[in-house]
């Protein structure tokens, strides 16, 4: 079991679930820098979770894939963000996959402690403390007052705003699903808010 739900390994999948493994496994997501399977080949995080249901798991996986490589958020902006998602909500799979990717585009090791421990990036410029302001609101409070819609359209650009908007909302259904399922990080790997849900 991987948490709360079977660990699908390739040999058993169908012909549909085989379908939605190959577009994760074998996209761009393969060249890390997170663990994307595990020795078996059987998929880690949100993903697995995917293969339950194929038909929704398919376009889930395909909206994730279009967030992390076809939109205009600056990777810096695009990582600040999702980092933000997985400390509102706590997810150790979100922090543990993204704190990797944020190093890669350029996130240092005090601007990941200060996001981590929710404290003030003095380093960050006023678009990045916008997506941040942005994406926090997003989870806790579900929507932008006008103020912060007002300051998110001018520093962000109104297109700009709408993929950050759905990057939250992606996240956010992968940290519920994560949590639901109790899906356990990468074997060796400590959870970071606490206790990892996946292991007794």
């Amino acid at each position: 079991m991987h948490g709360r739900i079977p660990w699908y390994a390739p040999p058993s999948l169908t012909a549909e679930q085989r379908a939605v493994y190959d577009e994760i496994a074998g996209g761009p997501r393969a060249a890390g820098p997170f663990r994307l399977t595990d020795p078996e080949r059987r998929l880690e995080g949100p993903f697995n979770a995917m293969l339950t249901a194929p038909g929704v798991g398919g376009p889930l996986q395909r909206l994730g894939a279009a967030i992390r490589y076809a939109t205009d958020l600056p990777a810096r902006w695009r990582e600040i963000a999702i980092l933000e998602v997985a400390v509102a909500r706590r997810s150790d799979f979100e922090w543990y996959a993204h704190e990797r990717v944020g190093r890669n585009a350029g996130l240092t090791e005090d601007e990941l402690s200060a996001l981590r421990s929710e404290s003030d990036v003095a380093t960050f410029d006023e678009a990045e403390q916008t997506v941040r302001a942005v994406c926090r609101a997003l989870v806790l409070r579900r929507g932008l007052d006008d103020d912060l819609y007002a300051r998110a359209e001018a520093a962000l650009g109104r297109a700009r705003l709408y993929e950050l908007v759905v990057l939250a909302g992606y996240y956010d259904t992968l940290a519920l699903s994560l949590a639901t399922f109790r899906t356990p990080l990468p074997s060796g790997e400590p959870p970071v808010f606490g206790q990892d849900p996946g292991r007794p």
